[in-house]
Order: structure tokens, then sequence, then C-alpha cells
């Protein structure tokens, strides 16, 4: 059987293409970013998303190669990821004259996660998005990815497009706006709240089930399974 012809050199470069991740998470009352300090160059021992080098031998999908990137890295899985938005440039990395990153956010509920330094990491930890990274430099173009993935989170969630992954199985209203005006940084009006999750038909309430609070026992709710023409 004769071998197939090699493949010849393509005359037209390719991008350096990467994929990076924005795991976000609310902790103590306030939306947070992991992070990790580069061990090496470039900006080595500077803070920066975990995110490393599309592996075409290696990676099924761009998700998988997401996937794949935070369990070298961190030694985690953070479950729901939504391809966020495509990047590229020729100054975005000193290693390559033109390089693309394929850029994935997730919300994940506190303490889902135990991230450990794994391949290429110094250290691993938890940022402010609100008071503690306006101040804090960070490697590559990555302060701008994280303030893009925290607007449009906290739009979502001012549309009431709530990341059902990372709520709580069941809840009380109050504490649900407690949750939504968390992720948001701001508070909301309760009757407005109120009324919007009415009547997108949000939540439904658990008969029977009530949560002793400092007042009279609350109503206890879960999010309502989308049907399918939802």
């Amino acid at each position: 059987m004769p071998r197939p012809e090699p493949t010849p050199p393509s005359p037209y470069p390719m991008p350096f293409t990467r994929v990076e991740t924005v795991t976000l998470s609310l902790m103590e009352a306030r939306l947070r970013v992991l992070l990790v300090r580069r061990a090496a160059a470039p900006f080595a021992e500077t803070w920066a998303l975990p995110g490393g080098v599309l592996r075409i031998d290696r990676d099924a999908s761009l998700e998988a190669a997401a996937r794949r990137v935070l369990r070298e890295r961190l030694a985690v899985d953070a479950g729901d990821l939504q391809q966020m938005e495509t990047v590229g440039g020729a100054q975005r990395d000193p290693r390559a004259p033109w390089t693309l990153s394929v850029v994935y956010r997730a919300l994940v509920p506190a303490g889902s996660l135990v991230p450990v330094p794994g391949k290429r990491v110094r250290e691993v930890a938890w940022f402010d998005v609100d008071h503690e990274l306006p101040s804090r430099p960070l490697a590559f173009d990555h302060g701008p990815l994280i303030a893009r993935a925290v607007a449009r989170l906290r739009a979502d969630v001012a549309r009431l497009e709530l990341p059902l992954g990372a709520l709580a199985p069941t809840f009380t209203l109050g504490e649900l706006q407690a949750w939504c005006e968390q992720l948001l940084g701001r508070n909301l009006d309760k009757s407005s709240f109120r009324r919007r999750l009415a009547e997108r038909d949000l939540v439904e309430a658990l008969p029977g089930e009530r949560r002793e609070g400092p007042f009279r026992p609350a109503q206890v709710y879960r999010a309502r399974e989308a049907t399918p023409h939802d």
C-alpha cells in the first residue's frame, strides 16, 4: 500500500494558540477570581489567569483543552465552563509574534474547589475583583479579560439569567436576593426583584418547606427547571 504524501508546510504562519480560564466564586459575600503566580518566564512571579497552550495531540475540543489546563495547573475541574470570547493580537505574548486565546468563564460554589499549585505554578489564591484586583499588576492582558468576565456575569445576573449551577439547591427569596446582590456588588429593590422573578417564572415554592429566621419562617424555593421551549 503506498504511503500518503507528506503534507507540505503551510506558507502562512500560524498563531500561538492558548486557552485561559476565568474562575469566579462568592466567598465571604464578595466576588473573587482564582489566580496563579507564574513560576516561569514570561512574567515569572506575577499573578495570572490559569492558562495553557492548545495541544492538538491531546485535546479533542477547546473545552477539553481548558479542562486539561485546569487539571494540570490546579488539579481541579471547574464544572460548568462557558466559552466567553476569543482574543488575539501581535502584542499579547512575548514568546510569539501573534497569539490567539480562547477564554472560558466559570462561576463555582464557594468551597467547591480546592486548588493546589501544579505545572508551572508557584502559588494559587483567590482575589476580590472589586477591592484587590484594580491595584494589582497581572501578567499579559489578563486584567481586561477578568474585567470583561465580571461585567458579563453581572449583566447576566442583572437580567436574572442566573448561573444555576452555582446556586444552592434550595433557598428563600431573601437568600436568593442576597446572593444576587453579592454577585452584583450592589443592593436591589426587594419589590422589583420579586416582581421580576414572578414575571419570569424562575422559581417554584416547595410546599410545606419553610426556613426559620430572625422574623417569621420563610417559604423555601428552588430554581424552576427549564421547559423544552425555553
